[in-house]
């Protein structure tokens, strides 16, 4: 990553970064923890036959990521903490709410399906950007590349669920 010049009155300490950095990957794993448990309801609520592969095929990317993110937590010689995920979460209650209007045609409540869930990845890219840049500056090339990877896969999905949308509009 390239480094951009820091002002050294915001320099953190190694010991905060890694705290900022384990406490984030907690919220991460727990809100990617709830998607991979929650998409196949979703998924199967879904009327479009596009929409519905892309959210399988986002299942199986999601459990990649948190195979990566176990991977990062033994390489930080950290465990996962349950922290709060609400914000998170209540991204995803709101799809399902959307998805579950049952006197809405199919159509529109799988757009309202792909507009929560181009949300949802964009909030998964934000957060594994910040993340690589922490990575970075921790100086941990090798959790910089299993971040890298998950941000590659979220920004795939952000194209994918825009593309279904242009071709439901």
């Amino acid at each position: 990553m390239e480094q951009t010049p820091r002002n050294p009155e915001h320099d953190l300490s190694s010991a905060e970064l890694r705290h900022f950095f384990i406490s984030h990957l907690n919220r991460i794993y727990c809100a990617k923890s709830q998607l991979v448990d929650r998409l196949p309801q979703l998924r199967d609520q879904s009327h479009f036959l596009d929409l519905r592969q892309a959210i399988e095929e986002t299942i199986a990317e999601v459990q990649l990521q948190i195979r990566r993110m176990k991977e990062i937590y033994i390489r930080l010689d950290a465990f996962y903490q349950p922290e709060s995920c609400i914000g998170l979460i209540g991204v995803l209650d709101e799809a399902f709410q959307s998805a579950g209007i049952s006197n809405e045609s199919p159509g529109l409540r799988d757009l309202s399906v792909l507009f929560y869930m181009q949300n949802i990845e964009t909030i998964e890219t934000a957060s594994f950007k910040t993340m690589m840049k922490v990575a970075d500056r921790m100086q941990n090339p090798e959790v910089l590349q299993l971040l890298l990877e998950c941000f590659d896969e979220a920004n795939e999905d952000t194209i994918l669920y825009r593309q279904i949308t242009e071709n439901y509009i």
